[in-house]
């Protein structure tokens, strides 16, 4: 090496990477371009050379944090938090009248649920039996009974729920927020998703669409080795540094001669994210820190609830470190909730899955003091008929269902909004997907309609041009 570069030890550093920038260099830097996604944005700034870089909202904020409990395949409204005595006095009967036309499998009579409600709490909030620690929680919660959403299918109801747009890419709501807010802690990721096994619509569900790619959702599957390669094999940190520091300075004279787009500042951003990952994140991942008493409460240590009790844990190690999104999916396999058949026998073990992890969730945040600054959501894409398909189960149902909220300016124990006497339509104080968005912003310290990105000659919003915030359940 020497005899080719006789003078190369007399060198500055940025002379040397001069010499180089048109050679082996940009190898490198080709590489790092070829990997990426290959969408141009069209708007750069300088805050996408700092991603994460925490930025303040348009008000002042109820929550700094979201943690999203999504239930994939849609929970059933009339059996959990839904309650309808007429459904249980006309079981049997047709539906006394004329179902919309966006129907996917055609159902039969009306389904009355095989469950009980009970009244919880000084709200007298009613939850149904197959909850009843959750049901513990009821002064905390905030019902809202007239969901609707757009879609009966998976794939454009979920896509719905997550992004805003049922048919088309867009960022997610974790991307939304990561990109207004930024993040509260600049060695994690501001946006983790945590899905043990694949779900349907996989990464669409968290991608960043075209928004800058260091805003989408870090997925971590395996809980024992939540993120790959985090380690670096050599131990040799300040040769790491010295690397990125170099890739930067390739970047930099790269952009002096070009008009760039925000997407290798990102690229950049991420990896020096990643260095910065290794010092922090092997303890913000590690469950074993935790006492014996906290994993008992999780139930991390029983078959039933081992696996969302270990993603709710995470949940709310990450929540304490300022991890600005959150998104747990209850994936032991795809789409868990899609009860077309079998509704007695596993909606019963799909709530005993969820029921001990999530109530403990709410009392660790809140014993913490974390819950009145941490938004905690739970639902899924859509409800199911009250009407039965087969004779134990139940189809998709986007015309009226239930999601609750706790936490972060929401006023707990109450119901918002009805569906009718059967839970089959929204009928009062009704609550649209892009609403549900709407209020996630508020309470974020973010107006939906200034939190905008141009792309391809329009500016583009999680709300689309829709989107009330929903008031009467603030705090």
């Amino acid at each position: 090496m020497a005899h080719q570069f006789p003078n190369l030890q007399l060198q500055s550093r940025r002379q040397w990477l001069s010499k180089i920038g048109s050679g082996f260099g940009l190898l490198a830097l080709a590489d790092v371009l070829a990997s990426a996604s290959g969408r141009r944005f069209p708007q750069a700034s300088n805050t996408h050379a700092r991603p994460a870089a925490t930025r303040p909202p348009h008000f002042v904020a109820r929550a700094r944090r979201v943690i999203f409990l999504y239930m994939p395949g849609g929970p059933s409204h009339v059996d959990l938090f839904d309650p309808k005595p007429r459904l249980a006095r006309d079981h049997g009967q047709p539906l006394p009248f004329e179902k919309p036309k966006l129907e996917r499998t055609k159902t039969g009579n009306l389904l009355a649920s095989p469950w009980k409600f009970s009244a919880h709490g000084q709200s007298g909030l009613p939850v149904s039996e197959l909850l009843p620690r959750i049901a513990s929680h009821a002064d905390d919660l905030c019902v809202i009974r007239s969901m609707v959403a757009d879609n009966i299918n998976h794939t454009g109801a979920a896509l719905q729920m997550c992004t805003g747009e049922q048919a088309f890419s867009r960022p997610s709501m974790g991307s939304w927020l990561t990109y207004g807010l930024g993040s509260e802690n600049q060695n994690l990721p501001g946006f983790v998703v945590v899905s043990p096994a694949a779900v349907f619509q996989g990464a669409q569900l968290w991608a960043s669409s075209f928004l800058p790619s260091a805003y989408q959702g870090t997925l971590i599957r395996d809980l024992n080795h939540p993120i790959a390669n985090l380690r670096d094999p050599s131990g040799n940190s300040l040769r790491q540094r010295v690397k990125l520091d170099a890739f930067r300075e390739l970047n930099e004279l790269h952009k002096q001669e070009r008009v760039m787009d925000s997407e290798l500042d990102a690229r950049i951003a991420s990896f020096e994210l990643a260095f910065r990952m290794q010092q922090e994140a092997p303890e913000a991942f590690d469950l074993s820190r935790e006492s014996a008493a906290t994993h008992r409460l999780y139930g991390t240590n029983e078959p039933t609830t081992e696996l969302f009790g270990r993603q709710c844990l995470l949940a709310r190690r990450l929540a304490e470190r300022g991890v600005r999104f959150i998104q747990l999916f209850d994936a032991p396999k795809n789409n868990a909730w899609d009860h077309h058949g079998g509704l007695r026998e596993d909606l019963p073990k799909r709530c005993a899955a969820v029921d001990q992890p999530i109530a403990a969730l709410l009392t660790d945040l809140k014993s913490r003091g974390l819950l009145e600054e941490t938004l905690v959501l739970w639902g899924g894409e859509f409800g199911r008929t009250p009407t039965a398909e087969g004779t134990n189960g139940r189809e998709h149902h986007p015309f009226g269902f239930t999601m609750w909220m706790a936490g972060g300016g929401i006023r707990g124990g109450q119901a918002h909004g009805a569906t009718d006497d059967f839970g089959w339509h929204a009928v009062r104080d009704i609550v649209h997907v892009h609403d549900l968005h709407a209020t996630i912003l508020h309470l974020m310290g973010l107006d939906h309609t200034l939190l905008t990105y141009r792309f391809g000659g329009r500016d583009y919003r999680l709300t689309d041009v829709y989107g009330n915030v929903v008031r009467q359940i603030l705090a």
